[in-house]
């Protein structure tokens, strides 16, 4: 049975020091928080970063944060990368550090189950859309150059297969079907990328036709000037992030936690660069009221009038794969086919396109 080797390198993502004022740090100590996190919500946190200092409990914290593929951050810190705070892509990616003793088994206990950002998958698309991209079925057709993540080591990838795999097996379609969609899908994949911001990056850069991503990528991009026009299809996947505090955590970090998940304080940062606010009644509905802010404030979005519409359908961990421990799908889908067990859909996809060593 064909395995699939994945190579992982500690640290892989630079470290860097926050604080309001420009300082520097010394390390975790009694008034540090490090932070470990997977790319995508760096500009986020640096925001929330900021606003927390502002506050009685985070006068003169200071942040060291590294920031990486999800998979390569949990396993990194699982080996010894020092961590107060870890923001990962992926509940599974928690798991493996609650496994190793290092986070507490309550962590998803509270009312937001362990998230605390969330997003949409969404199909960012070139000026114009020359490629007529509308929906799922338009990224198997020929001449259609994909760019994802590798979900090897990306939480992001994972995301993105999963909304391709629901856009089938959730619409009438049977998981064979899902399968061959899935192998058509990554044959047109140009490029797999380490993380889900090393996607953003190489379709920046001009590789491709259509790039996965969450749609708070699309909206920061467009924030910071590079942005590009998406798409968010008919059937389309909530993405909710953990963060979760490590057993040995410096004095702040629970204060951090707590402001993180304050609707008007790090909500309402993540809904500015992009992210949709968790603890809402509907997922992936916004609260306007409760993170005190209007549609307009969200700069870059597609529709001004309507940053974060609602998708014709919005599948959940949760609600449609098994719930959001990952068990209904981590093995069907991204098994790597070690001590004999086959290999999962997707990664036997990868397999048989001839990219999973990229």
């Amino acid at each position: 049975m064909k395995k699939i080797k994945v190579a992982v390198a500690l640290a892989a993502a630079s470290i860097l020091t926050l604080t309001a004022c420009g300082g520097s740090g010394g390390g975790s100590d009694a008034e540090s928080i490090s932070i470990v996190g997977f790319a995508v919500p760096e500009t986020a946190n640096k925001a929330i970063a900021k606003e927390f200092n502002k506050t009685p409990e985070g006068e003169g914290v200071t942040f060291q944060t590294s920031y990486g593929a999800s998979g390569d951050q949990s396993r990194a810190v699982e080996s010894g990368l020092k961590a107060d705070y870890v923001h990962l892509s992926v509940g599974t990616d928690v798991q493996r550090l609650e496994k190793a003793g290092l986070v507490d088994a309550s962590w998803d206990d509270g009312d937001n189950k362990g998230i605390v950002s969330s997003s949409v998958v969404v199909l960012g698309v070139r000026e114009g859309n020359p490629k007529n991209i509308q929906g799922w079925e338009d990224l198997v057709k020929p001449g259609v150059g994909v760019v994802t993540a590798n979900p090897a080591s990306s939480g992001a990838a994972r995301w993105n297969a999963l909304a391709a795999w629901g856009s089938v097996v959730k619409n009438g379609g049977t998981e064979e079907e899902g399968k061959a969609y899935l192998d058509k899908l990554f044959k047109n994949v140009v490029t797999l990328t380490n993380s889900g911001r090393d996607a953003t990056t190489a379709f920046l850069g001009g590789t491709g036709d259509v790039l996965l991503a969450y749609e708070n990528e699309a909206i920061l991009a467009a924030q910071q000037g590079e942005g590009f026009e998406y798409i968010i299809p008919d059937s389309t996947v909530l993405i909710e992030n953990p963060g979760a505090i490590l057993k040995d955590s410096s004095k702040p970090s629970q204060a951090w936690l707590d402001f993180v998940l304050d609707p008007q304080g790090g909500q309402k940062q993540f809904a500015l660069t992009g992210f949709r606010p968790v603890n809402t009644a509907e997922p992936g509905v916004v609260d306007w009221d409760a993170i005190g802010l209007k549609p307009e404030d969200i700069k870059g979005a597609k529709d001004p009038a309507d940053p974060f519409p609602a998708p014709k359908q919005l599948l959940t961990l949760e609600n449609d794969f098994g719930g959001r421990d990952w068990s209904g799908v981590k093995e069907k889908l991204f098994g790597t086919g070690e001590d004999g067990e086959e290999l999962g859909i997707v990664t036997d996809s990868i397999a048989k396109s001839g990219k999973a060593s990229q």
